[in-house]
């Protein structure tokens, strides 16, 4: 066991690397047998108290779960990978999370440094496939790096703009020992705004009369939630949340008007995004210009001046600790004195609620088969208000997106820039580690559940229920539409008619039931969460019933 005296850690390489990570906050070590990181293992066994080791049966949902830790707990995930195959399928994951931002911390083993060049099982130079998605990939070379190494990583990896950090150890230096001095980590440093930056955006939504704030990812990460709200609140500004900024608004609170998106930002004279990029999902940061209205003004407020949009028009910009960003807009907002901004909220509520009423009759469809819009009927009235839910899907998951309004932040989980299918049964195995009381529901497209539903017998080996429901359409929904449309025709777009992926979880372990009568679905999603196990919900959709959608992330 790693014993720290005086600020000085002892043991081999394995136990300094547990030991910091722990300092760092994490729990729980995500990985799949590999002896290149045997030391870890032993590091997290002999830990006083022990590490949590939860294994996987594919390096990607070890590293997708560490990813998913990182989002919900805003602490680091930790992943360990084996040499080689190992890291190299955890790519995609540490892809996603440098995509969306998630902190997280992968340990790679690595060949031994002292037969390096001589063609030792899996030498491979990883920190240079990994530096373009991660913000740091490095080699630690001996024992005694290992412990400022880790340190370095899970400070890089937490510090804002947050992201995935690699390193890796040669084998041999793995299993040494060392004396390493250290203290813990270093307090978090929270930068101030720039004041100037402020008073000008402050002046720009004083003086717009349909301003909209939209509210992301970054917002949750960053801690700034309850500052968020209570903007809106004070202000009785509208807003829209995307990513993990759902929930930062309650779903049906009066101010949010996701379901008047289209209105609020192609009407809207002032647009301020907050702690998101203006990717594809944002039209690229241009709004305003529908219905004779011109061209919208655009804030962006980030995290850190990198993530400020270097590509669109923007008429004011400001980043920081977004708490403080967002606190301070507030004041001088309300010291300007904003415009009465009452009738333009009042016209985007119209609009939510004319989308309720006729989202009423979608979520009731009685049509066969089944439409997806009729699942979430079923399912969103069953949830608590502090569920967790994961979407791992195109088409199916796009409904989620529409119909699913979180009352709390931090319970969403969605694939976010990078589009990544397979990260469902990752992300599920770390929301009930970390969320032990909470409902965890996944939301599986059939094409991604082929990516991950073998680690269904990691969530039954280490009694880890969750509740999933899978969509069936028998399709790659997302490409068969937009392939017609595009050609008249499709190819390589469809699966196996009604698979049983209720089979596949019961084979291993788990439970489930394949429905095909939209009446049937309430009760089945109630007997998976009473039944304690992982659980799968097969609802047999209509592939006809596709998502409208106006843009296809291009």
């Amino acid at each position: 066991m790693t014993e720290i005296t005086s600020s000085t850690l002892t043991g081999h390489a394995g136990e300094h690397a547990v030991a910091v990570a722990r300092a760092h906050g994490v729990e729980h070590m995500f990985t799949l047998s590999g002896a290149h990181v045997f030391p870890m293992y032993d590091g997290a066994v002999k830990a006083d108290p022990p590490m949590r080791l939860v294994d996987v049966r594919h390096e990607q949902t070890a590293a997708f779960a560490a990813e998913a830790t990182g989002k919900l707990t805003r602490v680091p995930g930790l992943a360990v990978l084996t040499a080689g195959p190992g890291v190299t399928n955890g790519v995609s994951a540490i892809a996603q999370a440098q995509f969306a931002g998630s902190p997280m911390v992968v340990v790679g083993g690595r060949a031994p440094a002292n037969r390096w060049g001589t063609g030792s099982l899996q030498e491979l130079d990883q920190p240079p496939i990994l530096a373009p998605v991660s913000k740091l990939a490095r080699t630690l070379p001996t024992a005694g790096d290992v412990a400022s190494g880790i340190d370095e990583a899970f400070t890089v990896a937490a510090s804002s703009h947050r992201g995935p950090v690699f390193v890796d150890v040669p084998m041999d230096e793995f299993f040494n020992s060392a004396e390493s001095a250290y203290s813990g980590p270093a307090a978090r440093t929270r930068e101030a705004p720039d004041s100037d930056a402020i008073d000008k955006i402050a002046a720009l939504m004083a003086a717009a009369e349909r301003p909209v704030l939209v509210l992301g990812t970054d917002v949750w990460a960053d801690g700034a939630e309850e500052a968020a709200l209570a903007l809106v609140e004070s202000l009785g500004i509208p807003a829209i949340t995307n990513g993990m900024g759902r929930g930062v608004i309650p779903g049906g609170h009066p101010l949010l008007v996701t379901k008047a998106r289209g209105q609020a930002l192609g009407t809207g004279d002032l647009v301020v995004v907050v702690g998101t990029p203006l990717d594809f999902r944002l039209s690229y940061g241009s709004f305003g210009g529908k219905d004779g209205a011109p061209p919208a003004q655009v804030v962006h407020l980030a995290d850190s001046a990198g993530q400020v949009s270097g590509h669109a028009q923007l008429a004011g910009s400001a980043y920081g600790d977004l708490s403080l960003v967002l606190t301070a807009l507030g004041d001088a907002v309300a010291k300007a004195g904003p415009a009465d901004w009452r009738p333009w909220v009042s016209r985007l509520q119209e609009t939510v609620a004319a989308a309720s009423a006729r989202d009423t009759e979608l979520l009731g469809a009685e049509a066969d088969p089944i439409h997806p819009a009729r699942i979430y009927g079923e399912l969103v009235p069953r949830l608590a208000d502090d569920a967790v839910v994961i979407g791992d899907g195109g088409d199916f998951v796009s409904f989620a997106g529409k119909f699913v309004e979180p009352k709390r932040p931090g319970g969403w989980l969605d694939p976010g820039p990078y589009g990544c299918l397979g990260a469902g049964l990752g992300a599920a195995m770390a929301a009930r580690l970390v969320r032990p009381s909470s409902q965890v529901v996944l939301l599986l497209g059939d094409g991604a559940a082929g990516f991950s539903l073998m680690d269904v017998d990691s969530l039954v080996r280490q009694d880890l229920p969750v509740v999933m429901i899978c969509g069936n359409n028998s399709a790659w929904g997302l490409e068969k539409g937009p392939m017609q449309m595009l050609y008249g025709y499709d190819v390589a777009a469809d699966l196996a008619q009604q698979t049983s992926y209720d089979g596949v979880v019961r084979s291993l372990g788990g439970a489930g039931e394949t429905v095909t009568d939209p009446k049937e679905i309430g009760p089945a999603i109630d007997r998976a969460f009473s039944s304690g196990v992982p659980y799968l919900v097969n609802v047999i959709t209509d592939v006809e019933a596709a998502y409208p959608r106006s843009t296809f992330g291009i």
